[in-house]
């Protein structure tokens, strides 16, 4: 099935490639510009499709696996070690970025006109205030919730349904085991929505490619290529620690996320690769219960991919403009993003909102946002299939840690017709 799914996939992303460009060659801007929005159509309807999906999705599954837990000390356990994880590899993937941008210095002699120090940006920074982030964890109502999609919200409201359901003995049962027939629902919805992912990913290269072409690869070169190899040396030590923690069957999970990864990188949302990578992760072995509660809370306290490119752009636009940072005020800024990072999940453009801050908290041009606004479609590509991996090797390695993980209860057969 993964294969089935992981050739129309590529197919799309080289077709779309070479669509775009060939728009882009040949039409006038105010053209290619229109015809963009008409491909966009198609990726837009398809990201809506996948919204829709992800709140029942995350309510249901999540509610299954806090019931299931058993007693409240297994939850208290394994919501401590997935914290422990996330803290972890969130001081990892910021502190990455900085030693990499500071090595690599793309900023320095970009050759590219930078915007006016005073120009404002378009993207707003968001209020860095402690007292709005506690509060919005809690939902004002769970339909209000589950309309805007606020994937924290959802899994607090989760939690408390969970823990009361573990705790309601028969009439708990009765809830979990509706949550889990929800579940198996949107699961074979998602299976109907992911018939359309090729032609989505199409419409996604191809209305990029056609609005900025491939010429601005070339003049961000630079900087696009330090932080795809920042993002590949992340990767070998996600892996890394993986392999530490659940040993050889690591490379057979790699293997089972290939679409998942794909989707999430061709149409530049790791939101569009959730249930897919939910389905992937209990295949290979992880249990259920522990799924459904890792996944979707790393979902909106481990974006790996997103916190390294916070830190790497930052700095990248202290460098174009030549200013000296500190490591002192480096230290400082991981610091703030470690916390500010954690409010920006289900926030459109979520990096930029949480970069646009930090320039504005360290006294930085908040005009060089506009020098990334150009190639973030490509960068956010690969943030977003980082956040797949990190958030499928959290679940893996707490699954490991809980002794709930058994790949080799997984027929081979099964496992053939997912790699």
């Amino acid at each position: 099935m993964l294969r089935r799914l992981t050739n129309p996939i590529v197919i799309a992303m080289v077709v779309g490639i070479v669509v775009g460009a060939i728009c882009h060659n040949q039409l006038d801007p105010a053209t290619a510009k229109q015809v963009a929005s008409y491909f966009s159509i198609i990726t837009d309807v398809f990201i809506r499709l996948i919204r829709m999906i992800i709140g029942p999705l995350v309510f249901s599954t999540l509610v299954v696996g806090i019931a299931h837990m058993g007693d409240a000390s297994s939850l208290g356990r394994i919501g401590a070690r997935t914290l422990a994880w996330f803290i972890g590899a969130s001081l990892v993937s910021l502190f990455l970025g900085l030693i990499m941008v500071n090595l690599l210095a793309p900023g320095q002699n970009l050759g590219l006109p930078l915007p006016d120090a005073t120009t404002p940006s378009t993207v707003q920074g968001a209020s860095l205030n402690l007292r709005e982030f506690i509060t919005h964890l809690v939902p004002r109502s769970f339909f209000e919730s589950m309309v805007n999609n606020e994937i924290l919200q959802i899994v607090v409201f989760s939690a408390f349904v969970g823990v009361a359901a573990m705790n309601q003995g028969h009439h708990g049962k009765v809830i979990a085991d509706l949550a889990n027939s929800a579940a198996n629902i949107m699961l074979q919805i998602t299976g109907y929505v992911m018939k359309a992912a090729p032609l989505a990913i199409f419409a996604a290269l191809s209305s990029v490619v056609t609005t900025q072409g491939l010429d601005i690869l070339t003049a961000y070169g630079r900087f696009m290529g330090g932080f795809y190899l920042s993002l590949i040396l992340l990767w070998a030590l996600l892996i890394g620690a993986g392999y530490l923690i659940v040993g050889g069957s690591i490379g057979k999970l790699a293997g089972s996320l290939k679409a998942p990864i794909l989707l999430a990188f061709s149409t530049a949302s790791s939101e569009a690769a959730y249930p897919k990578t939910l389905e992937q992760l209990e295949r290979f072995g992880v249990s259920k219960r522990v799924a459904s509660f890792v996944l979707p809370v790393g979902y909106s306290f481990n974006l790996d991919g997103s916190m390294m490119y916070c830190t790497f752009a930052v700095m990248f636009i202290a460098q174009a403009y030549n200013i000296e940072v500190t490591w002192t005020h480096q230290i400082t800024m991981l610091l703030l993003l470690m916390i500010t990072s954690k409010g920006m999940a289900g926030v459109p453009r979520a990096s930029l909102v949480v970069i646009a801050a930090t320039l504005t908290t360290f006294n930085l041009p908040e005009a060089g946002l506009l020098l990334i606004l150009g190639v973030d479609q490509f960068l956010d590509m690969g943030r977003s299939a980082t956040n797949v991996v990190g958030n499928a090797i959290a679940t893996t390695a707490v699954a490991k840690w809980e002794n709930e993980l058994h790949p080799e209860a997984v027929p081979d057969t099964e496992q053939a017709q997912t790699t």
